[in-house]
């Protein structure tokens, strides 16, 4: 899995986790069980219809049309995941994090023709696996991209515990937090991390340096990780 970083606006470091090719084939194969259930459900309830040409339209209409717009009424109307997707905790997101309007899922849509039913995906995967931010032709053209939000164990989850022997601490006033005033940092931290809601870590970032009395030179996401950091390092003396 890769990871790039953007800069937003309010000039927040965003580091988006970008969902591996693997990952994007299986939701794929997951939303192609979906569909085909689909199909052996309606073809069974409708297989008592007489075969004249009316119904057969009626049938051809139940049966093609939401095929056909799978991809782009899931991942439209349910925030960016299609069933597979959210299977595999997948989400089409823009590429500064924000979610996308439907013009977006609708350039994507359109190009999955080229992308992947035209070419049985091999467009996609090479253009996934040449463009390092996770994009296919799609994406590219739609300004969006297709993240994973599972929790991966790293550093975000052990700043209590996981300090070097030669760190330095930066903030010295953090000794004033009590143990459950960094709880309750780590996890907004986390949570908003992993839903990349960075317009709250940025008011936690302006809460935390309110109480510590100071003003960070760190954006926000570094900020909140040197007070984690800082306040395992004393707890540890």
């Amino acid at each position: 899995m890769d990871n790039f970083q953007i800069e937003t606006a309010q000039n927040i470091s965003i580091t988006q986790n970008v969902a591996g090719v693997g990952e994007r084939i299986l939701a794929y194969l997951i939303d192609g069980l979906m569909m085909l259930a689909y199909v052996i459900i309606v073809t069974m309830l409708m297989g008592g219809l007489d075969g004249n040409q009316g119904q057969e339209w009626l049938f051809m209409s139940v049966v093609l049309l939401p095929l056909l717009l799978y991809f782009l009424l899931w991942e439209s109307l349910w925030n960016g995941q299609s069933p597979g997707k959210a299977a595999l905790q997948l989400r089409v997101v823009k590429l500064d994090g924000s979610k996308p309007a439907f013009s977006n899922y609708m350039v994507r849509w359109l190009l999955r023709i080229v992308d992947i039913t035209i070419t049985s995906g091999s467009v996609a995967v090479v253009t996934i696996l040449l463009n390092g931010k996770g994009q296919r032709l799609g994406d590219l053209a739609a300004g969006t991209t297709v993240i994973s939000e599972r929790v991966r164990t790293g550093l975000d989850k052990t700043l209590l515990v996981n300090v070097p022997d030669d760190y330095r601490p930066v903030y010295p006033q953090v000794t004033v937090l009590s143990d459950s005033d960094v709880q309750e940092i780590k996890e907004i931290y986390r949570s908003s991390l992993a839903s990349s809601n960075y317009r709250v870590i940025a008011k936690l970032s302006n809460r935390v340096s309110d109480l510590l009395g100071v003003t960070p030179e760190e954006k926000p996401v570094q900020f909140l990780k040197t007070v984690l950091k800082d306040y395992s390092y004393y707890t540890r003396q």
